[in-house]
């Protein structure tokens, strides 16, 4: 009942072998650091490209190579829809990927997809994996361990921790994401929160049907389901699962425990 497959159509998702259908959906999270430490991260050492840094001046990632944007156009279409063009002398640079100047980017292991923008005032912190065509937009906070598939959107003063996005999931304004995960298409209104620590010391227990689970995890935010939605200044308790296309109205806690598909909680 509680499996990957339970939540999310990992057809096409590229770390799918994150999850196993043997056990319970929650159990990627205990190997994401595995995982995360043995991806293959791209070299990069150039000085247009400092550590630990604010940018000086906005860069091009294309092709392997840090491009200086002086002298290139930029087209700021939505991102997520593959219109972040970039071109030199008329000339398209397919694919290309824009690092703003004022974004600061900590540690080598951080992989950009194709297609990505990362804007003035976000800060991403090693080991971070970044899906193409994927918006980090001003202020989002990247905290580490955190994998964000393609077409997302980690939204401004957004802060993320230990967490995971599948494609097309999105987190655009004012939202706390930590030990959690979204599945396909999930959108957050402004202000989610996904409480991932309780008062009280010991594991997190998810409530089901059939009595309470040990996830053996002392930190557990929340899990949504393909096409989950909350509401605006939404709030999860530690341990929430919401099933595909489960709906968490505006200003609304959800309790802890699972909550089975298209459930509207009020």
């Amino acid at each position: 009942m509680l499996s990957p497959s339970s939540f999310f159509d990992l057809s096409g998702f590229p770390h799918a072998p994150l999850f196993s259908e043997h056990e319970y959906v929650w159990s990627a999270l205990a190997r994401l650091k595995d995982y995360m430490h043995g991806y293959m991260y791209p070299l990069v050492n150039s000085p247009l490209l400092p550590d630990a840094e604010p940018l000086p001046k906005t860069v091009v990632l294309h092709e392997g190579e840090i491009l200086s944007a002086a002298g290139l156009t930029i087209s700021y279409g939505d991102t997520t829809k593959k219109q972040l063009l970039v071109s030199s002398d008329g000339r398209e640079l397919p694919g290309a990927t824009v690092i703003m100047a004022g974004a600061v980017l900590m540690g080598s292991r951080i992989a950009l997809g194709r297609g990505v923008l990362v804007e003035s005032g976000a800060l991403i912190k090693s080991p971070t994996i970044i899906g193409d065509h994927t918006e980090i937009r001003q202020g989002a906070y990247l905290r580490g361990y955190c994998l964000i598939g393609a077409h997302c959107v980690v939204g401004h003063t957004t802060e993320v921790k230990h967490s995971l996005f599948l494609d097309h999931a999105k987190a655009g304004h004012f939202a706390y994401l930590g030990d959690s995960i979204l599945g396909r298409e999930v959108n957050l209104g402004a202000g989610t929160k996904f409480a991932n620590l309780r008062f009280l010391a010991g594991n997190i227990a998810v409530r089901t049907s059939e009595g309470l689970i040990d996830t053996g995890r002392r930190k557990f935010g929340a899990i949504l389901g393909d096409k989950a939605q909350t509401g605006c200044n939404s709030v999860t308790n530690p341990g929430t699962l919401i099933g595909p296309e489960g709906i968490l109205m505006p200003n609304t806690t959800a309790p802890a425990g699972f909550h089975p598909p298209r459930t509207i909680l009020r």
